[in-house]
């Protein structure tokens, strides 16, 4: 890490571009006071960023020489109380992209940087405000899509990840200062660690990391989504059922066979779960190559997907094509008996001894029992629980690895203390358990890898 690029005075717009009702230009960095005093006249002479108390605002005009560029409130935070824990600077502008580019030019004319993508984050996190994983949970607040996703990122941000692994961290360093201890002092009568408690210690520690990962599927769901598949033969209404739980007409919807020749996306935040709808193409043989195309798409698309809805029309009689698909239905799909405002020419017997995933009756046309099927679609990320994001969620495709990389570790250790193996062979796993747990929390991360993460940041974060 290069660390005297964290000795420059950096600037980015923290807002987004675009109009809006202000635009925030943040600067970090032992110039930034000095900076900010250049480019800014407060109201009030004794308001000057310089001697300007920390954590008040300021109301004044940023000047290019004397020419006044924008109206604006002025923010200080002096070091080490500050997100940074450098000192920082925010001068709020009015929004838009004019006024808010100009004061960034001047304060890059008087000496601060451009910040690279997630710089400030990553000062933070340099400078031991934040450990690594709460600095990728600011990305997630940031990206959160629903509330469940806001309250899964805060809970990492406020780093309850955080104490989950440095407990980890404190129960193997534990267990290794005993071992090792041990081992080096073995000539001048130091007992080895006792074999059951060893075992024990080491079982316990892979019940808290199998506690852990336990939530990474569920994590994953609220941080990235739940990508669902709208499958089916041709015309049971599938364009119909994804238009109604949009609460749009975003699907073309004819009588005519065929009409959806191509997979269409898109998103809505369902019971506090981010989801991703993707209507299908009718599953049929066809001599078209476009539809043949199509369904190749829908294929794939229910292969890749997390959950399937499978579209049953209740007003005709099963096909044989229902009954492949219903035969072969995914683990994770519920079967959605449409039309059920139409005479049902089908039971839910006879679906039954086909498939044993579960059925819900709705009619996609008047949005009849549309409520149970939102309900079914939350119930597989929750699996039955609460839905309320409290405890500590595994989110990150990242941190699962290296959990999963510990527990095979701790196994290896168990494995060795078993077959009798000496301390050395079972501290050696010990150890690589731990650089598992390290890598989470950011203690031990090699460059490349943190240069990736805060690459995927905004500028200005």
């Amino acid at each position: 890490m290069d660390i005297t690029r964290f000795e420059d005075t950096i600037a980015a717009v923290s807002t987004p571009p675009g109009r809006s009702g202000i635009g925030i230009v943040r600067l970090s960095g032992p110039s930034a006071l000095q900076i900010a005093a250049d480019v800014f006249r407060p109201a009030n002479p004794r308001r000057n960023p310089l001697t300007q108390p920390t954590y008040t605002l300021s109301y004044g005009h940023v000047l290019d020489d004397e020419l006044i560029v924008d109206e604006v409130l002025l923010t200080v935070m002096r070091a080490p109380s500050s997100y940074t824990t450098q000192d920082v600077v925010e001068i709020n502008c009015h929004g838009g992209i004019v006024a808010v580019r100009r004061t960034l030019e001047l304060v890059l004319h008087r000496g601060a940087r451009l910040a690279d993508p997630g710089e400030f984050t990553k000062r933070a996190y340099y400078f031991g405000r934040i450990d690594l994983a709460q600095a990728e949970a600011v990305a997630d607040v940031i990206n959160a899509q629903t509330e469940h996703s806001r309250r899964a990122a805060m809970a990492q941000l406020s780093g309850h990840l955080s104490e989950a692994v440095n407990g980890l961290r404190e129960g193997i360093l534990s267990l290794l200062a005993r071992m090792e201890a041990a081992v080096d002092f073995f000539e001048e009568g130091l007992e080895l660690p006792d074999h059951e408690q060893t075992a024990t210690a080491i079982s316990d520690l892979r019940e808290q990391v199998a506690d852990l990962l336990g939530t990474a599927e569920q994590g994953r769901l609220l941080r990235d989504g739940l990508q669902v598949a709208i499958v089916g033969r041709p015309n049971v209404g599938k364009s119909s059922l994804l238009n109604a739980l949009l609460r749009s007409d975003r699907a073309i919807v004819t009588p005519i066979p065929g009409t959806t020749r191509d997979v269409i996306e898109d998103s809505r935040n369902i019971a506090g779960i981010p989801v991703r709808l993707l209507d299908t193409a009718g599953m049929r043989s066809t001599d078209s190559v476009v539809e043949a195309e199509g369904v190749r798409r829908s294929e794939q698309a229910m292969a890749d997907a997390d959950l399937v809805l499978l579209v049953i029309d209740t007003s005709e009689a099963l096909t044989t094509r229902d009954e492949e698909l219903l035969r072969d239905a995914l683990r994770r799909t519920i079967v959605v008996m449409n039309k059920e405002d139409l005479p049902a020419c089908v039971t839910a017997e006879t679906v039954t001894t086909l498939t044993s995933a579960p059925q819900i009756w709705i009619s996609a046309r008047d949005g009849t029992h549309l409520q149970d099927l939102e309900q079914a679609i939350s119930d597989t990320v929750w699996a039955g629980g609460s839905g309320d994001v409290t405890d500590t969620i595994v989110t990150n495709v990242r941190h699962k690895t290296a959990l999963q990389q510990a527990d095979e570790a701790l196994t290896r250790a168990g494995d060795a203390l078993d077959s009798g193996y000496s301390e050395e062979f079972i501290a050696a796993d010990l150890r690589e358990a731990l650089a598992s747990l390290d890598e989470i929390v950011g203690n031990f991360v090699p460059e490349q890898i943190l240069d990736r993460i805060f690459a995927e940041f905004c500028i200005g974060k």
